[in-house]
């Protein structure tokens, strides 16, 4: 299947799953395009050793870079966390800018455009339903613990504050993107062992896969100049446990069916946890 033909399949899933009410059917409509890039990934990998047997180079590793949003926009470290989830279950390694306007995607194209697409999908209904969750108010009966200092003596005290807006919704948009990710996971996980087990040991499939692992592990190496680790909205926020619990329901329930803009400096870049 080529790259056109792959992508159109992935976004007929994708609209499919955005276009039912049926909670059952979406998962079932975001989970097979999963398995669909799982599939065709694999597929890519096993083609790719091959044509190496055969002193063809074959598809080599690429740089892309994902505009995740303008500078100053709020909320920019929940989505590059939804887009890392993502990545993580479609081989494809991250870099990020300090300021999180912009990721770094290492792997191979067709990975990266599955990653694209299943983002294009998801952040939309991970913003509509962190909406929902705020216009709600239920993050409001909840309190969390503030620590204070007063400046000349040292003393210190503790006092119980409501949760703040901004707070429920980065907690809400963490813990849908972390619940996505976790799908993703099993979803290419079951994907994976089956194309495997079915293969049988002459299909060479896990060692395709293996060996593909390993050129984009000494790609990243090469080209990748990021400097120590970025930090997530766990830096930037408190704890909301009340949305934490809401955004993981909402990241259950959610229906997973070229940018190519370089900028910022390379110091302002760090890696994915």
């Amino acid at each position: 299947m080529n790259d056109d033909k792959l992508l159109t399949r992935i976004g007929a899933l994708l609209r499919q799953a955005e276009g039912t009410d049926n909670e059952h059917e979406a998962a079932a409509f975001t989970e097979a395009a999963q398995r669909l890039a799982t599939a065709a990934s694999i597929d890519l990998a096993v083609a790719r050793a091959h044509h190496r047997s055969n002193s063809d180079r074959g598809t080599a590793p690429a740089q892309r870079t994902v505009r995740i949003g303008e500078p100053g926009k709020r909320g920019l470290r929940t989505y590059v966390e939804l887009f890392v989830a993502i990545a993580r279950s479609n081989d494809v390694r991250c870099d990020i800018a300090a300021n999180s306007t912009f990721v770094f995607a290492y792997g191979f194209d067709t990975d990266i455009d599955a990653c694209e697409a299943l983002y294009a999908s998801l952040v939309i209904q991970m913003v509509r339903a962190s909406d929902a969750y705020i216009k709600s108010g239920a993050y409001r009966g909840e309190t969390v613990e503030q620590l204070y200092e007063e400046r000349y003596t040292g003393r210190r005290w503790i006092e119980r504050k409501p949760v703040a807006a901004v707070t429920a919704r980065i907690n809400f948009q963490t813990a849908f993107a972390a619940r996505i990710g976790a799908r993703l996971a099993e979803v290419r996980q079951r994907e994976t062992a089956d194309r495997i087990a079915h293969g049988g040991a002459e299909s060479g499939t896990a060692l395709a896969l293996r060996d593909k692992e390993v050129e984009l592990a000494s790609f990243y190496r090469q080209v990748s100049t990021a400097r120590g680790r970025w930090r997530g909205s766990a830096a930037t926020a408190g704890y909301s446990d009340g949305a934490r619990r809401a955004g993981d329901r909402a990241g259950r329930n959610a229906r997973i069916g070229g940018h190519h803009e370089i900028g910022g400096s390379r110091g302002a870049i760090g890696r994915s946890s």
